[in-house]
Formats: structure tokens, C-alpha cells, sequence
């Protein structure tokens, strides 16, 4: 008996093994590819470590506003996600604790535009913006992109604001508290966990959003991050396309996201899995 868990144990080791090499080696061959020369990437037989070198990160900055894309990524994204929060946290509210005809409908409605290709959407949305004189500006990017993630962001919120019973708010009230001190000492810590992942989902989905800020912007000052891998790909090298530039701004791009993952992962766990107990 104890021989067979212990071979258990052992195969279950070995898988987790296994998967961890298979999620691993792309992220290491991105990070190789992105510190060697461009000869290197095609040199037979392969070169698995390179002489490292940072050559072509500084030939990104020569040749793109990089630091400007980097700037722009970031306010899009913190613009994004608190726009994001802060209106489905109020449009959650109103769903979970006002009764009113249709309300199911039309939240259902909402939930359903997630179906809808973002691809689809393209053309009546930068006629919008085109109208509203915001195209090529990160509000007009935040304002698209924060209309994109509010529906799912909703969803996960009715969850958790339904957690607190509404006689709670009731005996604050008759205690004289106001709405926003019910919102900030009753509803937000009950809520916290599922404002942080919401947070952090969002935060990636803006950082990584590509779609939007290709369709509708024009210039560097409203660039993302991510149009640069396209502007990088478009130019080509001695050896073809200039893949250790595109995995410069790769591995930018993916240094972020995984800082914040992980030092967040408890917090995405407990978020995903409060809003289901109870």
C-alpha cells in the first residue's frame, strides 16, 4: 500500500514536471531570442544560450518611441481598469439591490454583447468616436475598452455585493450613515476581493489589448505598446523579419503581466472562488 502512493506521489511529480517544462520553455526561448544576435536565431545547429546581449532593446528605442508606447500602455490600462471598476461596482449595486421591470433582461442583454466579435464592432465604434472627436486619444481607447469589460465585471460583482444581507444596509441607515459610508464600510470589504481580480483581469486585458489601439489610433502619443510589435514586424532584416525585435517587445510586455500575477495570485483565487460560497 505504501509503495503504491509513493509511486503515485512520484507520477504526480513527474506530471507536474512535465507541464512545467512545456509552459516554461516557450517563455525561455522568447527571453533567449530576445537577448541574441539576429545570426544566432538562424544558425544551424541551434544555439540554445547565446551570448546574451542588449543590443536589441536598444535598437528599439532608435528606431520606435518606445518609451512613449510604454507610457501610453500604462495610462490606458490604470485609465481602463478604474474606469471599468468604478461603473460596474455602481451598475452592480443597482442590479443586485433595485428591483425594477426587466432588470434580469437587461442584464442578460449585457452579458450577451460579450458574445459579439470585437471585430464586428470596429466600424460603429470609430464612428462613435470619429463623432465624439476621440479617436486617436487613450480616452477614446479607454472609454471603448472600459465599455468591453464592464459586462463581465458586473456579472462577477452582483455575486459578491449579494453576499451582504440588504438588513445590514438597512441598520446602518437607521443609524444615520449615508450611501457612500455604506459603500466604503460595508460593501467594499465584503467586495474587495473580487474588486482586486476584477482589477488585475482587467489591468491585463487592457495591457494586452491590441485590436483597439491599432483600429483607432494614428500617432505616438496615443500608441500602445502593443501596436509596436506590428510596426517592428513590418521591417525586415538581412535574415528576414526582425524576430529578436519582436521578442524585445515581447518580453516587455509580458514582464509586467507576470510580476503582477504572481504577486496577486491569492487574491485572484479567493476573488474567483468567493463569489461561488455562501
Amino acid at each position: 500500500m505504501a509503495l503504491r502512493i509513493r509511486w503515485r506521489r512520484i507520477l504526480l511529480y513527474l506530471t507536474f514536471l512535465i507541464f512545467t517544462l512545456v509552459v516554461l520553455i516557450p517563455i525561455y526561448w522568447m527571453v533567449r531570442s530576445s537577448l541574441a544576435k539576429a545570426s544566432d536565431l538562424i544558425r544551424l545547429p541551434l544555439i540554445y544560450f547565446p551570448t546574451p546581449t542588449l543590443r536589441n532593446f536598444e535598437t528599439l528605442v532608435e528606431q520606435i518611441p518606445f518609451f512613449d508606447y510604454i507610457r501610453n500602455s500604462l495610462v490606458f490600462s490604470v485609465a481602463t481598469t478604474f474606469a471599468t471598476l468604478v461603473v460596474s461596482f455602481l451598475a452592480a449595486y443597482a442590479f443586485a439591490r433595485i428591483s425594477f421591470p426587466g432588470s434580469g433582461i437587461i442584464l442578460w442583454v449585457l452579458l450577451l454583447t460579450m458574445a459579439l466579435p470585437e471585430v464586428g464592432t470596429i466600424v460603429p465604434l470609430y464612428t462613435v468616436l470619429r463623432d465624439l472627436r476621440l479617436l486617436d486619444s487613450i480616452g477614446g481607447l479607454t472609454l471603448v475598452l472600459s465599455s468591453t469589460l464592464a459586462p463581465f465585471t458586473i456579472w462577477v460583482l452582483i455575486s459578491f455585493i449579494k453576499q451582504v444581507p440588504y438588513e445590514v444596509e438597512e441598520a446602518a441607515i437607521i443609524d444615520g450613515a449615508s450611501l457612500p459610508q455604506i459603500f466604503w464600510h460595508i460593501l467594499l470589504p465584503v467586495t474587495m476581493p473580487g474588486l482586486v481580480t476584477m482589477l488585475l483581469i482587467n489591468f491585463v486585458n487592457a495591457w494586452n489589448n491590441l485590436l483597439y489601439p491599432l483600429s483607432f489610433t494614428t500617432s505616438p502619443t496615443s500608441k500602445t505598446l502593443s501596436v509596436a510589435i506590428t510596426e517592428v514586424f513590418a521591417g525586415y532584416s538581412p535574415y528576414g523579419k526582425p524576430w529578436e525585435l519582436i521578442m524585445a517587445v515581447g518580453v516587455t510586455m509580458t514582464i509586467p503581466v507576470v510580476l503582477l500575477v504572481l504577486l496577486s495570485q491569492r487574491a485572484i483565487v479567493r476573488g474567483l472562488t468567493g463569489g461561488a460560497i455562501k
